[in-house]
């Protein structure tokens, strides 16, 4: 998986944002006012991004409706991995990243992965 384009990435700000469905021309209409684009751009960013399986679909009446197949964490979260996975070091990358982190990110970090310790104890050895 690689990061999106950069109208890739829009788009995805913007269905990820929404609480609902969109069709090509509700992403259109909403990215108009800041992006002047044609219709035809729009459908075939989005098709691209329903081919890679970044967004899913649904035919309703003559157009498709889109919703994202991944939410912004989950994508986040494989970017980081496959990061850290090309960077030959997998842990030194990942200390290094921490290490540049601002002191409330590395806090609230901490907490996380405090919170994960104790699930893990509380569930018990794995059969």
């Amino acid at each position: 998986m690689r990061g999106f384009g950069d109208l890739e990435a829009v788009i995805m700000e913007h269905l990820w944002a929404r609480p609902d469905h969109a069709s090509v021309r509700d992403v259109l209409e909403a990215l108009q006012p800041t992006r002047p684009l044609a219709y035809t751009t729009v459908l075939t960013v989005m098709d691209n991004l329903h081919s890679k399986g970044f967004l899913a679909r649904e035919r309703i009446g003559r157009a498709h409706q889109y919703w994202p197949t991944r939410s912004r964490t989950d994508y986040a979260a494989e970017l980081m991995g496959e990061a850290l996975a090309d960077s030959g070091n997998p842990t030194a990358a990942l200390l290094r990243f921490v290490e540049s982190m601002p002191p409330e990110e590395a806090s609230r970090l901490r907490g996380a992965l405090q919170d994960l310790g104790a699930e893990a104890t509380d569930a018990g050895p794995a059969r």
